[in-house]
Parts: C-alpha cells; sequence; structure tokens
C-alpha cells in the first residue's frame, strides 16, 4: 500500500512514520512540498500523487493564536484542507483527516457521539469543523477522526509542559473542569493506519472518534505526570472561568468511540500505559 502523507514534524505525523511497517510505502509531504498556508497549490499536489491512501495529518493548532490570526488559521484547517478534498475525489484517492474535540461546544456529561451536534466555541474548532465539512462536500471516500488531548514525546504538549513546569516549581494551579480523553500521538498513528488499509480494502469510511481512556481532567493528568516521574509536585484543583484564556475551551470533551471499535476493531487505549512510554523515552521515568 502507498500512503502519501501529508505532514513530516507534527505529533501524529512524526509517529506515523516511526510506526508505518515496511510493506507501506509512505512519502511524507511537509511544507517545503506541500505549504497549507497557500490553499491555491494544494489540489494541484493532489491530483498529481502516486498513492493508495491520503492521510492529512496538518493542522493548525495554536488555538489561543488562532483568535487573532483567524486567517492563517482558515488557510491551513479549512481551505486547504478542501483543496486537498477535491484532488484526492478527484483521483479516487480515500483521504484520511486528523480533527478535534474542540468541534463541540462541550456542554453536559456524556460522551458525544460522532454524528452528535457540532457548536465550536473557538476559531480553531471553528476552522477544524469547516475542513471537515469540505471534505464531506467534496465526496471524497473518507474517515474523518476527532480525537483529544495529544500528548508524545515530540513536539508541543501538556506532558512535556507538567515536566518543565514541575522541575521549577513544587505547586501547580491546574484546571479541574475541563474533562476529556488523553491520547498518545503513537496510538493515534497505529489508529490511523488501521484505517488506512481498512480503506485501501474497500471501506467506505466515515466520521469517527478515538480518545484514550479513562476520561480525565487536566488536573488528573498533570497528577499522573508527576506521580510517574516520582516528582514532588502538589496539584491544586483550579475552575476555567477563573483563569480563562484567550480562546474558549470545552468543559466536556469525552469522545463515544463505539463505532470505531465497531468498523476496525479498534478499541480505546489505557493512556497512563502511553504515557509510561513516553516519559520513558523523554527519560522522565
Amino acid at each position: 500500500m502507498r500512503i502519501a502523507l501529508f505532514g513530516k514534524t507534527g505529533q501524529v505525523a512524526t509517529e506515523v512514520q516511526r510506526r508505518a511497517p515496511e510493506s507501506i510505502a509512505l512519502d511524507v509531504i511537509g511544507r517545503d512540498r506541500a505549504d497549507f498556508a497557500h490553499p491555491d497549490k494544494i489540489e494541484s499536489i493532489a491530483g498529481r500523487l502516486d498513492a493508495d491512501v491520503i492521510i492529512n495529518a496538518v493542522a493548525y493548532t495554536a488555538v489561543d493564536k488562532a483568535e487573532a490570526e483567524v486567517e492563517a488559521a482558515t488557510a491551513i484547517n479549512n481551505l486547504a484542507v478542501e483543496a486537498l478534498a477535491k484532488g484526492a475525489a478527484t483521483r479516487s484517492i480515500p483521504i484520511i483527516h486528523i480533527s478535534t474535540d474542540y468541534v463541540f461546544d462541550g456542554t453536559g456529561k456524556n460522551a458525544r457521539a460522532p454524528d452528535a451536534p457540532t457548536g465550536p466555541l473557538s476559531i480553531y474548532g471553528a476552522t477544524k469543523l469547516a475542513g471537515e465539512n469540505a471534505i464531506r462536500a467534496q465526496g471524497a471516500i473518507h474517515a474523518i477522526l476527532r480525537t483529544s488531548w495529544v500528548f508524545s514525546a515530540h513536539g508541543s504538549n501538556f506532558a512535556k509542559t507538567m515536566l518543565r513546569l514541575g522541575a521549577e516549581r513544587k505547586h501547580l494551579s491546574i484546571v479541574a473542569d475541563q474533562v476529556g480523553g488523553p491520547t498518545s500521538a503513537a496510538s493515534i498513528a497505529d489508529a490511523v493506519l488501521t484505517i488506512a488499509e481498512a480503506l485501501n480494502s474497500g471501506h467506505t469510511g466515515g466520521t469517527y472518534h478515538f480518545s484514550g481512556t479513562p476520561d480525565a481532567s487536566w488536573a488528573d493528568l498533570a497528577r499522573e505526570i508527576f506521580a510517574q516521574a516520582k516528582m514532588n509536585v502538589s496539584v491544586e484543583d483550579i475552575l476555567t472561568i477563573n483563569y480563562p484564556p484567550p480562546a474558549k475551551r470545552p468543559l466536556n470533551s469525552r469522545l463515544d468511540c463505539e463505532s470505531l471499535t465497531r468498523d476496525f476493531a479498534i478499541t480505546r487505549p489505557d493512556w497512563r500505559e502511553d504515557l509510561k512510554k513516553v516519559l520513558k523515552e523523554l527519560g522522565a521515568i
């Protein structure tokens, strides 16, 4: 199977490259070949691909900066995705697209199913939802995979931030009223590669959710990081409303992942076990 991977240095893209089996011919397409900040050039690139499946792991993920950089977020998360999907549809190449829990408004406490009503609270969430809708509108065979709270040994993420702050301070105040499923980039990569095999074998795709288990708050995740790393750091629970960021976050990021298990036999990974692997790679344990 030949896979065209858009994205080179991000968390998920890095893990796809590390975890793809030798039987897969992986064409890694970075910004030097396809800059999503210039959507007008993406369709022609997709139209020339020699691939059985496309994976899009490119995204504008600076959630707070997106509130001021609307044009950039729109170009990368929406317009370039639309162009990529159009090229994929023209060539009849299935496309896998990584999306986010931020397409939801975060109300309630129940896990959101893939067909639940959306209602993004931020520019980031709105542009990611627009990208999803653009893929569907182009008519390409697709699998949209919404995930949440991604962590790995690469790039910028919560786990690495906590290790840095925990080395500097003995007490941290962490948000406890946002609840979701922390998810390792490695587990996302494994899921994406499994879905790619299925699409290449004729699966018709759809919209799916994938996140780690058990659901937890950011404060819970911080405590687990410090416990595994044996760092003497106390965590105080705080409310989002007391320290509001520029972009609103959904309080409820719980995702119903049952359809992913039904269609692809992919189950939710225990994020605590995945965290242990990441901390070992970082030399924290």
